[in-house]
């Protein structure tokens, strides 16, 4: 089998990896400063450049043209997995993308206007760079799929909810593989899992049986956990006022770009730049963090009636171990500690890579 290439496409943004048909990881590729006026950022493993990158049909050509010349042309790829942040209440498991999946996920577009439509656009772009190659549509949203409705539904009218209100759940692709991560160790996967993906976006999930019974985030990445730029879970009431006094615009921006770590901290969103100041708001930034981790995990342990491990993923969760050290302190009356305790490498990419590869079989 051929190479399978994973695609994360963002508003200004592509990333590419290169996968082999084991699934090990042979190059990574990104353009950024999409559509600036000034010159982009090209990078083909170590080798950059700055060129002019108008939009993303662009960035695709300076890309592949790239990769071509790293041995990866476009005969290398047996097909191409793609990163979707939302499915909607619909789609709920990967896909190979045809007209009517392609039409779903622009459908989508108005719960994740900063994502899908520029994943919709790398879909299409790749479709005329690269026509007949497969592609996979692996979506964020689709591991949460599993949690039951009472965990879904707001208790907002039923017009709210049939047009699309309700819980949702985000870092779906590093939950999944997460879940194959301990799998693959050999060991049993521990039958209630508390996972933690900490990083500049965070959330947590209570995750039964290796499937998702319940998560932080909601209707979008925004609710749940302190996260780096993010508020977090904030009463819908103050962000109405909020936005009756300043705006809807600047309100969304607010919450969105400049709370979170970086709002209490006045500092930074870099979870290592706030502990190195070492100021007073950076410490309470740092303890805002731990404490709505482990007052949220209450809630995830109430939906699994308890935990037998925890796991920690992300920037933060993998890179931080005096996070980790607290927060599971802090836990130690549920029975979790450092022998029930794991750090597990962030693999999304890798994720889209399995998915596309077990689809492709399938076609």
């Amino acid at each position: 089998m051929q190479n399978i290439l994973v695609i994360n496409a963002g508003s200004s943004s592509i990333k590419l990896a290169v996968f082999s048909a084991t699934l090990e990881p042979l190059l990574t590729a990104q353009a950024a400063g999409i559509g600036s006026s000034a010159a982009g950022e090209l990078q083909i493993g170590a080798q950059k450049s700055a060129p002019a990158v108008p939009d993303h049909a662009a960035a695709f050509q300076l890309l592949l043209k790239g990769l071509a010349a790293q041995g990866h042309g476009p005969d290398s790829f047996a097909a191409a997995g793609h990163r979707v942040v939302h499915g909607g209440a619909t789609l709920t498991q990967p896909l190979a993308v045809t007209a009517d999946v392609l039409a779903q996920i622009d459908a989508c577009s108005h719960l994740a206007p900063l994502h899908n439509p520029h994943n919709a656009t790398a879909i299409r772009s790749l479709m005329q760079l690269m026509p007949g190659m497969p592609q996979i549509a692996c979506f964020d949203t689709a591991f949460h799929a599993t949690c039951p409705e009472v965990a879904q539904r707001y208790a907002v009218p039923q017009d709210w909810h049939a047009e699309g209100i309700r819980r949702y759940g985000f870092h779906g692709l590093s939950y999944a593989a997460l879940v194959r991560s301990l799998r693959d160790s050999g060991a049993p996967l521990p039958r209630r899992l508390l996972a933690c993906h900490l990083g500049n976006g965070a959330s947590l999930c209570a995750i039964l049986d290796g499937q998702s019974v319940a998560t932080t985030m909601g209707y979008s990445p925004l609710e749940g956990l302190t996260m780096g730029t993010r508020s977090g879970s904030i009463d819908a009431s103050a962000v109405l006022d909020r936005a009756e006094r300043h705006g809807i615009s600047a309100t969304r921006a607010d919450l969105v770009h400049r709370s979170g770590l970086l709002g209490l901290s006045g500092h930074s969103h870099d979870m290592r730049a706030i502990q190195q100041a070492g100021t007073p708001p950076a410490r309470f930034a740092v303890d805002h963090f731990c404490y709505w981790i482990v007052r949220h995990a209450g809630s995830m342990l109430a939906a699994m009636q308890g935990a037998d491990a925890i796991a920690f993923t992300g920037g933060i969760g993998e890179n931080a171990p005096d996070i980790r050290e607290r927060v599971v302190r802090q836990l130690a009356w549920a029975g979790l500690g450092p022998e029930n305790t794991h750090v597990i490498p962030a693999q999304e990419e890798r994720q889209i890579a399995l998915h596309t590869r077990d689809i492709l079989a399938t076609l």
